[in-house]
């Protein structure tokens, strides 16, 4: 059987970190959707490098964990971080299947020629939840009180922070990003500030009503994704793109891994009863029954 060898490793990270070879300017698929609303925040949040803390970004599947991240990294170099000082890991790369977030800072060391536990580096570890035990390898770093700042993206964000709580109790500070807010989906839209400006802070009203709730319905169909809002083919068909990479990922690999479920027909039973039921009232008793 082939083993994974070092070197490709080492050029998996390099190819993740193309600012480390060129003056870097954002890629194409970051560069077309603007920054998030809550971008200041947490970059206000991560550049505290006074706090010895691991920075938690969390948040569904598809709400732009991967861009914030990307953004924030061009932010970095564009204050004067030197390119080679800040990484980015996915850590659900097959090539780092049995690394430790130890050995993938190894790595970073020697593909960036670098020292992490010398300098003030910035380490983003994406999806970091495919590392078995990620909370025990994250509050080790914690504790090792090195100069560099560790930040990692965690799906299945409800499950995985009261993980974040029993095992990195004064270690992590976390941040979490929510699906699109209606404001931000008019924003990514172009469409402007719908309101008229009030005075004394009250709260406009709308210059034009009719096009205002057009919006607001295409919002409660498309607007929680950036990546649906943004495309009319996924509009065309939002159930696939919805149930293929949301909900299966969700039912059949996050919440199965989490918590051991091996009956995955019987859990998505369950949230297709649930789903049926929206608004309905349901109580335990009818749910046993009926599953």
């Amino acid at each position: 059987m082939r083993d994974i060898s070092k070197e490709q490793i080492i050029r998996r990270i390099q190819t993740e970190n193309p600012w480390w070879a060129v003056p870097y300017q954002l890629g194409e698929q970051y560069r077309k959707l603007s920054p998030r609303a809550y971008f200041s925040s947490f970059q206000g949040i991560l550049t505290k490098t006074e706090i010895k803390r691991a920075l938690l970004l969390l948040g569904p599947r598809r709400v732009g964990k991967t861009v914030l991240i990307h953004h924030s990294i061009q932010a970095l170099i564009d204050t004067g971080v030197s390119p080679k000082r800040v990484c980015y890991i996915s850590v659900d790369h097959p090539l780092y299947n049995g690394c430790t977030l130890e050995d993938l800072l190894a790595f970073y060391d020697e593909a960036a020629g670098i020292n992490h536990r010398t300098e003030k580096c910035y380490v983003f570890f994406d999806e970091i939840q495919y590392l078995k035990g990620w909370e025990v390898h994250l509050k080790i770093l914690v504790d090792a009180s090195l100069p560099s700042r560790f930040i990692a993206s965690v799906s299945a964000a409800a499950a995985l922070k009261m993980k974040s709580h029993e095992s990195g109790a004064g270690r992590f500070t976390e941040f979490l990003l929510p699906p699109l807010t209606f404001s931000e989906y008019l924003d990514l839209l172009g469409a402007g500030d719908p309101l008229k400006p009030a005075a004394d802070g009250k709260i406009g009203e709308a210059m034009d009503i009719e096009q205002l709730n057009r919006h607001f319905t295409q919002y409660l169909n498309f607007g929680g994704y950036p990546e649906v809002a943004l495309s009319e083919l996924i509009q065309e068909d939002p159930s696939r793109y919805i149930k293929n990479d949301i909900i299966d990922k969700v039912l059949l690999r996050d919440l199965p891994g989490l918590y051991g479920i091996q009956d995955i027909q019987e859990l998505n039973y369950l949230f297709t009863t649930l789903a049926y039921n929206t608004a309905q009232e349901v109580s335990l008793e009818q749910l046993s029954q009926g599953s």
